[in-house]
Protein backbone atom coordinates (compact mmCIF):
# COMPACT_ATOMS: atom_id res chain seq x y z
CA UNK A 1 0.00 0.00 0.00
CA UNK A 2 1.41 3.04 -0.89
CA UNK A 3 1.95 5.91 1.88
CA UNK A 4 0.65 9.25 1.19
CA UNK A 5 3.10 11.15 3.99
CA UNK A 6 6.21 12.49 3.77
CA UNK A 7 7.91 11.78 7.08
CA UNK A 8 11.52 10.47 7.99
CA UNK A 9 12.50 6.95 7.32
CA UNK A 10 13.87 4.99 10.33
CA UNK A 11 17.55 4.59 9.60
CA UNK A 12 17.96 8.23 8.46
CA UNK A 13 18.85 11.19 9.35
CA UNK A 14 16.04 13.48 9.16
CA UNK A 15 16.17 15.11 5.89
CA UNK A 16 17.80 12.66 3.64
CA UNK A 17 14.87 10.32 5.90
CA UNK A 18 12.35 12.74 3.94
CA UNK A 19 14.07 12.22 1.12
CA UNK A 20 13.83 9.17 0.98
CA UNK A 21 10.18 9.23 2.10
CA UNK A 22 9.55 11.19 -1.02
CA UNK A 23 11.90 9.16 -3.23
CA UNK A 24 9.86 5.56 -2.48
CA UNK A 25 6.41 7.46 -2.95
CA UNK A 26 7.47 8.29 -6.12
CA UNK A 27 8.60 4.45 -6.95
CA UNK A 28 5.58 3.20 -5.73
CA UNK A 29 3.79 5.11 -7.51
CA UNK A 30 5.44 4.13 -10.81
CA UNK A 31 5.54 0.64 -9.73
CA UNK A 32 1.85 0.58 -9.26
CA UNK A 33 1.34 2.21 -12.83
CA UNK A 34 3.28 -0.68 -14.47
CA UNK A 35 1.80 -3.13 -12.30
CA UNK A 36 0.48 -6.13 -14.73
CA UNK A 37 2.30 -4.67 -18.15
CA UNK A 38 2.68 -7.24 -20.53
CA UNK A 39 6.51 -7.37 -22.60
CA UNK A 40 3.96 -5.97 -25.51
CA UNK A 41 2.80 -3.14 -24.01
CA UNK A 42 6.33 -2.62 -22.24
CA UNK A 43 7.49 -2.72 -26.24
CA UNK A 44 4.75 -0.65 -27.87
CA UNK A 45 5.76 2.50 -29.81
CA UNK A 46 3.20 5.15 -30.37
CA UNK A 47 4.70 6.52 -33.41
CA UNK A 48 8.44 6.82 -35.00
CA UNK A 49 9.68 9.12 -32.53
CA UNK A 50 8.16 8.11 -29.01
CA UNK A 51 10.32 6.11 -26.56
CA UNK A 52 8.28 2.66 -25.62
CA UNK A 53 6.99 2.28 -21.54
CA UNK A 54 10.28 0.04 -20.65
CA UNK A 55 13.09 1.91 -22.69
CA UNK A 56 11.60 5.48 -20.09
CA UNK A 57 11.79 2.83 -17.09
CA UNK A 58 15.57 1.64 -17.88
CA UNK A 59 15.81 5.72 -18.31
CA UNK A 60 14.65 6.29 -14.95
CA UNK A 61 17.46 3.78 -13.76
CA UNK A 62 19.97 5.10 -15.64
CA UNK A 63 19.28 8.52 -14.31
CA UNK A 64 19.65 7.21 -10.83
CA UNK A 65 22.72 4.86 -11.08
CA UNK A 66 24.26 8.53 -12.58
CA UNK A 67 23.39 10.15 -9.79
CA UNK A 68 24.27 8.02 -7.41
CA UNK A 69 28.48 8.35 -9.18
CA UNK A 70 27.70 11.77 -8.97
CA UNK A 71 26.99 12.59 -5.59
CA UNK A 72 28.80 9.32 -4.24
CA UNK A 73 31.68 9.08 -5.77
CA UNK A 74 31.96 12.79 -6.71
CA UNK A 75 33.13 11.71 -10.51
CA UNK A 76 31.23 11.06 -13.96
CA UNK A 77 30.62 7.78 -16.10
CA UNK A 78 33.82 6.25 -16.88
CA UNK A 79 34.07 4.55 -20.15
CA UNK A 80 32.40 1.39 -19.17
CA UNK A 81 29.30 3.23 -17.19
CA UNK A 82 28.79 4.90 -20.16
CA UNK A 83 28.80 2.00 -22.73
CA UNK A 84 26.30 0.46 -20.41
CA UNK A 85 24.37 3.33 -19.45
CA UNK A 86 24.43 5.70 -22.32
CA UNK A 87 21.71 4.78 -24.82
CA UNK A 88 19.86 4.61 -21.87
CA UNK A 89 20.30 8.02 -20.77
CA UNK A 90 20.43 9.36 -24.18
CA UNK A 91 16.65 8.04 -25.01
CA UNK A 92 15.88 8.57 -28.55
CA UNK A 93 16.20 5.95 -31.60
CA UNK A 94 19.08 3.83 -30.04
CA UNK A 95 16.99 3.32 -27.21
CA UNK A 96 14.13 2.24 -29.72
CA UNK A 97 15.91 0.25 -31.37
CA UNK A 98 17.87 -1.83 -28.21
CA UNK A 99 15.05 -1.67 -25.56
CA UNK A 100 13.08 -4.54 -26.62
CA UNK A 101 12.28 -8.34 -25.41
CA UNK A 102 12.13 -7.61 -21.96
CA UNK A 103 9.99 -8.43 -18.88
CA UNK A 104 8.12 -6.12 -16.55
CA UNK A 105 10.46 -8.52 -13.96
CA UNK A 106 13.43 -7.70 -16.07
CA UNK A 107 12.69 -3.89 -15.32
CA UNK A 108 11.37 -4.30 -11.88
CA UNK A 109 14.71 -6.05 -10.59
CA UNK A 110 16.37 -3.78 -12.29
CA UNK A 111 15.12 -0.23 -10.69
CA UNK A 112 14.96 -2.33 -7.26
CA UNK A 113 18.94 -2.87 -7.19
CA UNK A 114 19.69 0.78 -8.22
CA UNK A 115 17.23 1.46 -5.39
CA UNK A 116 18.61 -0.13 -3.10
CA UNK A 117 22.07 0.95 -3.59
CA UNK A 118 21.10 4.29 -2.77
CA UNK A 119 19.12 3.32 0.34
CA UNK A 120 22.25 1.95 1.16
CA UNK A 121 24.19 4.65 0.43
CA UNK A 122 21.74 7.11 2.04
CA UNK A 123 22.08 5.43 5.26
CA UNK A 124 25.56 6.55 5.60
CA UNK A 125 25.23 10.13 5.02
CA UNK A 126 24.08 13.24 7.70
CA UNK A 127 21.59 15.84 6.25
CA UNK A 128 24.98 18.17 5.59
CA UNK A 129 25.69 16.26 2.86
CA UNK A 130 22.57 17.03 1.23
CA UNK A 131 23.80 20.62 0.81
CA UNK A 132 27.55 19.78 -0.17
CA UNK A 133 28.38 21.78 -3.31
CA UNK A 134 29.98 21.24 -6.35
CA UNK A 135 29.99 22.58 -9.93
CA UNK A 136 29.08 21.25 -13.64
CA UNK A 137 31.87 21.32 -16.16
CA UNK A 138 30.58 24.83 -17.10
CA UNK A 139 31.48 26.14 -13.44
CA UNK A 140 27.54 26.34 -12.45
CA UNK A 141 26.93 25.12 -9.26
CA UNK A 142 24.89 22.13 -7.41
CA UNK A 143 24.45 20.82 -4.36
CA UNK A 144 23.69 17.04 -3.33
CA UNK A 145 20.01 17.97 -2.69
CA UNK A 146 19.57 18.64 -6.34
CA UNK A 147 20.85 16.13 -7.55
CA UNK A 148 18.06 13.66 -5.31
CA UNK A 149 15.61 15.74 -6.18
CA UNK A 150 16.66 15.47 -9.94
CA UNK A 151 16.11 11.65 -9.51
CA UNK A 152 12.46 11.92 -8.29
CA UNK A 153 11.75 14.87 -10.93
CA UNK A 154 12.42 12.98 -13.96
CA UNK A 155 11.30 9.60 -12.28
CA UNK A 156 7.72 11.64 -12.45
CA UNK A 157 7.87 13.36 -15.62
CA UNK A 158 8.76 9.86 -17.32
CA UNK A 159 6.15 8.44 -15.62
CA UNK A 160 3.33 10.91 -17.24
CA UNK A 161 4.58 9.60 -20.70
CA UNK A 162 3.93 6.21 -19.63
CA UNK A 163 0.64 7.07 -18.59
CA UNK A 164 0.37 8.73 -21.84
CA UNK A 165 1.41 5.82 -23.65
CA UNK A 166 -0.62 3.06 -21.13
CA UNK A 167 -3.96 5.38 -22.67
CA UNK A 168 -2.62 4.82 -26.20
CA UNK A 169 -2.27 1.48 -25.91
CA UNK A 170 -5.59 0.88 -24.33
CA UNK A 171 -7.36 3.30 -27.31
CA UNK A 172 -5.71 0.69 -29.82
CA UNK A 173 -6.35 -2.52 -28.38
Amino acid sequence: MIDYRIKPRENFSEKIGELVSMLEHSRDVTLNEIAGLRQIDLDYLPNDSSNSIGSLLIHIASIEFVHQIISFENRDLNKSELLKWGTALELGEKARAGTKGKSLNYYLNLLSQIRENTLTQLSSKKDNWLYEENKWGNGVPYNNYYLWFHVMEDEINHRGQIRTIKRLLLNNK
